[in-house]
């Protein structure tokens, strides 16, 4: 029998991959690692005004990530600064304002260690209702905004042509990566949380002949990784959220060389003809 705390690290560990597995498929294809890094970064400052206003540090951090997410899309609209300049210049300022904020909270005292890095053993019930039930709203508007989204990254012109509302699909997205970052720090943390995103669906596109299989195949790499992270850091004594970040990188090293090895493979004699 597992340990009960061990038993909901898996549980909100598998909830967190199950969301975070599709919407990473996006940040893959319409390479969005650095805006996903940026959202991230800002996750600091809506921990220390969530413990500054006492409210919960969830509700201020998917706040603050929903505010830089619109922020960013609205800047990158009216295109006088290149997309990476706006994101590094958001996501430091963020992270500094938020350190800021961290040190002005002289009687109370933040485990920074584990909002960087996340302590997924540490998971409560309160936190796996957050999870499922934050992670339930996510699926369900990301499945209502799966068509459109999809031209939109396919080809965004095209798709304002056919009266798509490209920026309002946009934005909707980049709200639900918010979420979706707010509900993954818990298990890896601000500085990793990205790559929860990025792994499982870089491992998976190398197998997935569209995208709704290539959605669901990061999801279930992104739940082998938490089983594997976990079990590594029981076994190690290491950081459970690294732990996790390092098992997705093992799943896309096993990936690319499968990949590699299936096509040196001869393909076989040829069929005859009746």
């Amino acid at each position: 029998m597992l340990d009960d705390f061990i038993a909901r690290a898996l549980l909100g560990g598998a909830g967190v991959a199950l969301v975070a597995g599709p919407l990473g498929c996006f940040v893959v294809w319409r390479r969005m690692a650095y805006f996903g890094d940026s959202l991230a970064h800002s996750a600091l400052l809506g921990v220390a005004l969530g413990i500054l206003l006492s409210v919960d540090p969830t509700i201020g951090i998917l706040g603050v990530c929903a505010l830089f997410a619109i922020l960013i899309v609205l800047l990158q609209e009216q295109r006088r600064f290149a997309s990476d300049t706006l994101l590094g210049l958001l996501a430091h300022s963020a992270l500094a304002l938020g350190l800021i904020v961290v040190g002005l909270l002289e009687t109370v005292r933040i485990d920074l260690f584990g909002y960087l890095f996340g302590d997924i053993l540490s998971v409560g019930r309160d936190d796996l209702a957050w999870i499922y039930g934050g992670g339930a709203v996510v699926l369900g508007g990301f499945a209502l905004l799966w068509r459109r989204l999809l031209a939109v990254t396919v080809h965004d012109e095209v798709a304002r042509a056919e009266g798509i509302p490209a920026l309002a699909v946009r934005l909707a997205y980049t709200l639900l990566l918010a979420a979706t970052i707010a509900l993954t720090m818990k298990i890896v943390g601000i500085l990793l949380v990205t790559a929860l995103l990025i792994i499982p669906a870089a491992a998976a596109r190398r197998f997935a002949a569209t995208p709704e299989a290539m959605a669901g195949l990061a999801a279930l790499v992104g739940c082998l990784a938490v089983v594997g992270g976990i079990a590594g850091s029981l076994r190690f004594d290491t950081p459970s959220g690294p732990s996790i970040v390092v098992a997705a990188m093992l799943l896309f090293l096993a990936t690319q060389g499968l990949g590699a090895l299936l096509r040196a493979l001869p393909a076989g004699p040829p069929r005859e003809r009746p």
